[in-house]
């Protein structure tokens, strides 16, 4: 017999039978009609080529081969319902679920230290692998269901995707603590004036920085440029360069690196932080509660 022949809700019928004994009490417990539980028994005899279930004073009562049916299609149905309510269930504390999250190594510096003190309390069977977003194709990623969450400055995650803001953050001038201008409020002059580090951070929205930068006719003198955020620190620290970081990330670095942070005499527009999830995850259980959880953590 091909499976393709055998509808589901037949096999359900003949469960409740089992259980009930009675095609009344069958159609009561399911919600259907007498005869409905009847013609659905009929339509499995003829497939099965069984009687399935005799009348008797005492009821149905199942046929040999009924009786050799039940346990093996019981514990087909049950390991489908539990399939179909997977998404409803997700207990944090017992799970052992690995999550792969979407961030760059600004994103690294600032949230995987709160996070899983956080999940080290709640979850502390739960395993996180990060995907840095300025390596790999994270739209490409999340599509697949590669990453199940990303985190940062993302405007290019859009159709498709979801989206809650954690919060927003200006842009810094970065320097080391002895720094001459460290003395007092960066002037637009001095701001020309210096060396900077340029970031590219390819993969995030940092870029705007650059942009602005030149469409406001600021021509910064740049002497290095990197691909990433975690050189920065210890290059400020040994040198008289300056950066313009967003302020999330000079928190994370002014007290190890001996940094301080002054306002950016050029308006930069605050960046928007936001967890991203694919439209795919959008109702899973698992997935809605690591939101949660980062939007518990880190929303504003």
């Amino acid at each position: 017999m091909n499976l393709k022949d055998i509808d589901l809700n037949l096999l359900v019928v003949f469960e409740e039978l089992l259980k009930q004994g009675s095609v009344s009490a069958a159609a009561a417990s399911l919600g259907v009609s007498q005869p409905g539980v009847s013609n659905a028994l009929n339509r499995l005899r003829r497939l099965l080529g069984d009687d399935l279930f005799l009348r008797t004073s005492r009821g149905m009562v199942p046929t040999p081969y009924a009786d050799a049916l039940a346990e093996p299609l019981a514990g087909a149905l049950d390991a489908i319902r539990d399939t179909l309510n997977a998404r409803a269930a997700f207990d944090p504390a017992s799970s052992r679920r690995g999550f792969v999250i979407g961030v760059s190594d600004v994103g690294e510096t600032y949230f995987l230290p709160r996070l899983m003190q956080h999940l080290g309390r709640s979850a502390p069977g739960v395993t996180i692998r990060t995907a840095r977003t300025t390596s790999v194709d994270v739209k490409d990623e999340m599509e697949r269901g590669r990453i199940d969450l990303a985190m940062g400055f993302l405007p290019a995650l859009k159709s498709g995707f979801f989206q809650r803001r954690l919060f927003r953050q200006p842009y810094v001038c970065l320097f080391r603590s002895g720094h001459p201008l460290a003395r007092g409020a960066v002037s637009l002059r001095q701001f020309r004036a210096a060396e900077h580090v340029a970031i590219l951070a390819e993969g995030t929205g940092h870029g705007v920085v650059d942009d602005i930068m030149q469409r406001a006719g600021v021509a910064r003198r740049i002497r290095l440029t990197v691909p990433h955020f975690m050189a920065v620190g210890p290059v400020l620290q040994s040198t008289d360069m300056i950066a313009v970081v967003p302020l999330r990330f000079a928190d994370c670095v002014c007290v190890p690196f001996g940094l301080v942070a002054a306002a950016c005499p050029v308006k930069i527009p605050e960046s928007e932080i936001n967890v991203f999830w694919h439209a795919r995850n959008h109702r899973e259980a698992a997935n809605q509660w690591l939101r949660q959880t980062v939007g518990d953590v880190f929303g504003e």
